[in-house]
């Protein structure tokens, strides 16, 4: 189902700075307004079911973001103004014990939980009657959260929670490490009766994002590191072990020349199209410059199926920077916005190269899920990186 609101408030986060901007998506469009800073550098946010709150986890300790040394990780609140979407603090941030990867509300929004990637974990905490964060609810039953746990999803009944562990790839001085889909039974904030989909035992299956569709029993699992949509399907309040469908997330997967992953998955509001983010930002020297490698930074639009569920490809939108971690659609999907965390060259077959800000891009999504650009607009982000980005309806 498809929502409406009369205004849209996007949050970008440089560093520990979360910036405020508003949405004109009649025009795709933005207007920055004012910014508010965390504990440390954002990691991720989530809204409050009811939209007066958005709950910011944020950490001093995640690779390449730089300016804080020590060991600071917490939710934090804010307020969101119902009129103009300025975010005011609310409450007193708590604290987790190590760097949150990833954090979610369940549906009703009465309790919060993270997921940490190292070590790999997942705890739940209360939300208090004021909005506020609240104490961590202690687990009847033991959680094991797999290998470097990337993001937690509460399925639309509220009645399972998914934590995607990505698993690492073979190196040097070790071998690979399986991913997987570590599902539980979720009730009053207590995570049970735990089970593993890991197809090929997870070798081979690194999952780093998934999103539910809707309305069907259909979940979209971004595998970053076989850049690869895969398609799940829960029966009987079972997540089947097997993938529906497979599906490459890149226009030529023959032609990979540098590090490229996959990223966020989203399903549009209307389920009738998935997207997910291609990323690549590899360096190599060419003419002594620090050049991209060559990748697929691009949005890859699949149709989906409304029978079957599987995705089928239809577009490889350009997303016109370096490295889309995050992207977002509008509740009244009609916007698409990708955010990239950090500025870069790109070249192009005659090896002239030219400078790329960190961004915002804005598109246009038509009736039948394909994007279409607008702009884009330029952030400096210094020696920091634009790391998470999302939209809330006011």
């Amino acid at each position: 189902m498809v929502e409406t609101a009369s205004r849209i408030a996007l949050y970008a986060a440089v560093g520990p700075d979360l910036r405020h901007y508003e949405v004109d998506v009649e025009s795709a469009a933005l207007t920055r307004r004012s910014t508010v800073s965390l504990p440390a550098n954002v990691q991720y946010a989530w809204p409050h079911a009811s939209g007066r709150f958005l709950y910011v986890a944020s950490s001093d300790s995640a690779s390449g973001v730089g300016g804080f040394v020590g060991n600071t990780h917490h939710v934090s609140a804010f307020a969101i103004d119902p009129t103009s979407g300025a975010l005011a603090a609310h409450g007193s941030p708590i604290a987790l014990p190590t760097r949150p990867i990833h954090m979610t509300t369940d549906i009703a929004s009465a309790y919060i939980l993270v997921a940490f990637n190292n070590p790999s974990g997942l705890r739940v905490y209360r939300i208090n009657g004021d909005g506020t964060p609240g104490e961590e609810v202690r687990q009847q039953e033991d959680v094991r959260p797999g290998i470097f746990a990337h993001q937690v999803r509460v399925r639309p009944d509220s009645r399972k929670v998914i934590l995607v562990a990505r698993g690492h790839d073979a190196a040097a001085d070790r071998p690979e490490e399986p991913g997987g889909l570590l599902v539980f039974d979720y009730a009053n904030g207590q995570l049970t009766n735990e089970a593993i989909v890991a197809p090929g035992g997870g070798f081979g299956f690194g999952p780093r994002h998934l999103d539910f569709h809707p309305t069907h029993p259909w979940v979209y699992v971004a595998l970053e590191r076989q850049n690869r949509l895969d398609t799940f399907a829960f029966h009987n309040g079972t997540l089947l072990a097997t993938p529906i469908s497979r599906q490459t997330t890149l226009a030529d997967p023959t032609h990979i020349r540098a590090r490229q992953a996959a990223s966020t998955v989203h399903v549009h509001p209307n389920g009738r199209s998935v997207y997910v983010a291609n990323r690549a930002s590899t360096t190599t020297s060419i003419r002594g410059q620090g050049l991209p490698a060559g990748g697929d930074n691009t949005i890859a639009v699949f149709a989906i199926d409304p029978a079957k569920g599987e995705p089928e490809p239809l577009q490889h939108a350009d997303t016109h920077g370096v490295h889309c971690r995050t992207f977002h659609i509008d509740p009244s999907g009609r916007l698409l916005v990708a955010a990239h965390i950090m500025a870069g060259e790109v070249h192009d077959a005659s090896g002239q190269s030219r400078f790329l800000p960190a961004c915002l891009a804005l598109f246009r999504i038509a009736d039948d899920g394909r994007l279409q650009f607008v702009r884009k607009y330029d952030v400096d982000v210094g020696e920091r990186q634009m790391f998470w980005m999302g939209m809330v309806g006011l």
